[in-house]
């Protein structure tokens, strides 16, 4: 049995809800299959639903859109209990300029700055880059039909420069404009990023994609 994913996660990086599909001659019920499915799986991996759809699905191509977050743990000494679950920038961000810099992310650009090697076109609508602050915990969240490789990490390694007031707006707005690839510079480490959910029409995943580890 062969499995189709809704999308490849560098190594290091979380998927709260990744998105399988596969055909399976067996006459179990869904539940019955998460059942089956869990009890073989490493503690690392569950399956958390199974549905029966349509033949032909591809869990990549026919998503309508990818959530993405990255959580920055920005306290003065790293927590040991967040150890490879957040990037840990122990110099205080400035919330406020981070906030401004993503707001100007998102829409409609090329994102050639922000994402690795790529071939393909580099232009992508993006929905949503929102700043969450709970307490010492900062979350960056993107949500966009599609992303470039990398491009949810270089983003927030602009970003917390922008933080660290080692550049400003204006330089990122720059990166948009320019589109020289892979500019924006170094990615924001791969322990950060939690692949949330994955929207699909006629298909409500979001119960089962919502999870207090997110």
């Amino acid at each position: 049995m062969r499995a189709a994913f809704a999308g490849r996660t560098d190594a290091g990086v979380h998927a709260l809800g990744q998105v399988a599909a596969f055909n399976v001659n067996s006459t179990l019920r869904a539940e019955e299959l998460v059942s089956g499915l869990n009890h073989f799986l490493p503690e690392d991996i569950a399956v958390r639903r199974a549905a029966d759809v349509v033949a032909g699905f591809d869990p990549r191509r026919d998503a309508k859109s990818r959530r993405y977050r990255y959580r920055i743990d920005n306290g003065r000494v790293r927590s040991p209990v967040g150890r490879d679950r957040a990037w840990h920038v122990p110099k205080r961000l400035d919330v406020a300029a981070v906030r401004a810099a993503a707001a100007r992310l998102e829409g409609r650009h090329d994102f050639a700055a922000f994402a690795g090697p790529y071939d393909g076109e580099t232009v992508r609508t993006l929905r949503r880059c929102e700043v969450r602050v709970k307490r010492a915990l900062i979350s960056v969240e993107m949500e966009a039909e599609a992303f470039l490789p990398h491009q949810v990490r270089r983003s927030v390694g602009a970003l917390v420069e922008v933080g660290l007031r080692r550049r400003n707006e204006e330089w990122l707005v720059e990166l948009l404009e320019t589109a020289v690839p892979s500019s924006a510079g170094p990615s924001a480490p791969a322990c950060g990023l939690y692949l949330v959910s994955i929207a699909y029409d006629g298909l409500d995943l979001a119960e089962c994609q919502a999870t207090g580890w997110s």
